[in-house]
């Protein structure tokens, strides 16, 4: 027997404005039954587990110790570039000079995330 992974759980001061925000990211929807100021709302990804944003009273207070990394369709500084503009922070710049590396971002509530190279980027520095 085994256990099979439901979701991600995000604790967050906003449940469904940080939702709103990874479901941009994303481009994915939102539950079809949340809505603003429910305490727990999910974006509802194309494979694989939901992200789970579930409204806690706490804030944030250390790195996050598990995140999430995102391997974009389009280039990785271009990727970057949109989640700027959508609202996140860039961390730590981990991208090299060669193209290699990766970006640190966080949320609009702190979440440590990171951007990957693309395949695409990754099939351009192979050749």
């Amino acid at each position: 027997m085994v256990s099979v992974l439901q979701n991600v759980a995000i604790d967050c001061a906003d449940a469904y404005e940080l939702a709103r925000f990874w479901a941009a990211v994303t481009g994915r929807p939102l539950h079809p039954e949340d809505r603003p100021g429910d305490r727990e709302v999910q974006v509802m990804l194309a494979e694989g587990p939901v992200l789970h944003f579930n409204q806690v009273p706490e804030p944030k207070t250390v790195k996050n110790r598990v995140h999430l990394c995102l391997r974009p369709e389009t280039s990785r500084d271009e990727e970057v570039d949109r989640l700027l503009a959508l609202g996140a922070t860039l961390v730590a710049d981990r991208r090299a000079p060669d193209g290699t590396g990766w970006a640190v971002l966080a949320d609009p509530e702190g979440n440590e995330f990171c951007v990957l190279r693309s395949a695409s980027d990754r099939a351009a520095a192979a050749t």
